[in-house]
């Protein structure tokens, strides 16, 4: 037996470059996730990390470059749906749970996403189904607000539970923009520990301003810059990088 283990990309992005208008939102823009792997992306406004997202999620085409999933899928021929059920999660920075349900309710709805709405009517929780909700709850420290309505939560329990409505779907690749803006200290710690949990079992890209907040994910770093990749390792070794501190840490 090998004592080194294969490590396979679950993402992959080589030469990738996106134009709007004439300016270059992406530019020859390569990096990988590995399966498995937690990745926090940062970067200055206007960096490319929405877009880098966007081109992931079939949201945007880019107009060059490969996009591969899972080894061999190439999502520029894919468009949103058929990317979504493929088993790539997106939570945006703005949280869009069903406010007048209540928690439980919205992870059954996330459930049951997939089917025609008709089908919805006649939807019979299963055993396993329920244990994932139930799961789920503990896992985003919901819990105790399993009956309370979406709308009464927190800023940061929305945050959670609309994480937990992804982990629904089981997703294999989970793609999350700025998820503790807005919060407070105690609840982005939270958060830091429940993406670090999911990643256990998935691989997670994390878009982030908040340094603390990357620094608690302890995980590798990519800097972006005007739309390609300036630096990528550790949060101590990309803080340290000279380029890096003059165009984003140093402003």
């Amino acid at each position: 037996m090998s004592h080194t283990q294969e490590v396979k990309s679950i993402l992959y992005l080589d030469g990738v470059s996106v134009s709007f208008d004439g300016f270059k939102a992406l530019n020859n823009l390569s990096l990988y996730v590995n399966e498995g792997e937690m990745r926090a992306i940062i970067g200055p406004n206007g960096a490319g990390k929405t877009t880098m997202m966007d081109v992931i999620t079939g949201k945007t085409r880019p107009d060059e470059g490969d996009v591969i999933f899972g080894g061999n899928v190439d999502l520029t021929q894919l468009d949103e749906a058929a990317i979504a059920n493929l088993g790539i999660g997106r939570k945006f920075q703005k949280p869009t749970v069903f406010e007048n349900q209540s928690v439980f309710d919205n992870l059954e709805l996330a459930l049951a996403g997939n089917r025609r709405p008709h089908e919805n009517l006649f939807f019979k929780l299963q055993s396993d189904q329920l244990d994932h909700i139930n799961e789920t709850l503990k896992q985003t420290s919901l819990a105790i607000h399993r009956n309370k309505i979406a709308g009464a939560l927190s800023h940061g329990q929305k945050q959670w539970l609309e994480i937990g409505m992804l982990l629904m779907q089981k997703p294999d690749l989970l793609l999350v923009d700025e998820p503790v803006a807005g919060m407070t200290d105690a609840e982005t710690a939270t958060t830091a520990e429940l993406l670090k949990d999911i990643a256990k079992t998935r691989s997670v890209v994390v878009v982030e301003h908040d340094m603390d907040f990357v620094k608690a994910l302890d995980c590798r770093v990519n800097v972006l810059h005007e739309g390609s990749v300036l630096a990528e390792g550790s949060l101590e070794n990309v803080q340290a990088n000279e380029q890096v501190i003059e165009v984003y840490l140093g402003r």
